[in-house]
């Protein structure tokens, strides 16, 4: 078996820092100059990769990864039933989770930069978005993860690695 290039060092770069940001945001949640400071990070780096899902390479592109609904919903099914198609980029679930991911990132760093500005300083309701926002990032973090592992062992191959060195094997 030989491995090919499948994901460039600018996405990497953008999954590995939008998890470290997103770590530190957590964690810091009682420093509001890190915990601030991360979540802008992680807001450009949202912007970044929209932008790179339009211009990017091959597997970085939206059009690559973003299929329709019941395409993700087979794609789902197949794996209960233990025998899903391999791809080379992202799946078709893993496709569903980034945008959700992008979505979930920017509604929370949003509404945390929107609370520190004049207009909605101490605003309940968007506090409220913050917060619940953050939360479900969380379990959409662990929803990733658990995927990345089905995955992993459904295919016998290590994807955390294949997001570290950008290779997978053909």
């Amino acid at each position: 078996m030989r491995d090919v290039r499948v994901w460039d060092p600018l996405v990497r770069l953008f999954h590995w820092s939008l998890v470290g940001a997103m770590a530190t945001a957590f964690l810091a949640e009682d420093v509001a100059n890190i915990h601030n400071t991360a979540g802008y990070i992680a807001l450009g780096l949202v912007v970044f990769r929209l932008v790179w899902g339009v211009v990017g390479t091959r597997h970085a592109r939206f059009t690559d990864f973003v299929t329709r609904p019941r395409t993700v919903v087979a794609y789902v099914g197949s794996l209960f039933k233990g025998h899903a198609d391999r791809y080379m980029g992202h799946n078709p679930a893993g496709g569903l989770m980034i945008l959700a991911l992008l979505f979930g990132v920017a509604v929370t760093a949003g509404s945390g930069a929107l609370m520190v500005t004049d207009r909605f300083w101490g605003v309940g309701w968007l506090e409220d978005i913050h917060e619940m926002a953050a939360n479900v990032m969380l379990g959409l973090v662990a929803v990733h993860v658990l995927g990345v592992v089905v995955s992993s062992l459904l295919h016998r191959e290590n994807l955390v690695r294949a997001m570290v060195t950008g290779r997978k094997r053909v």
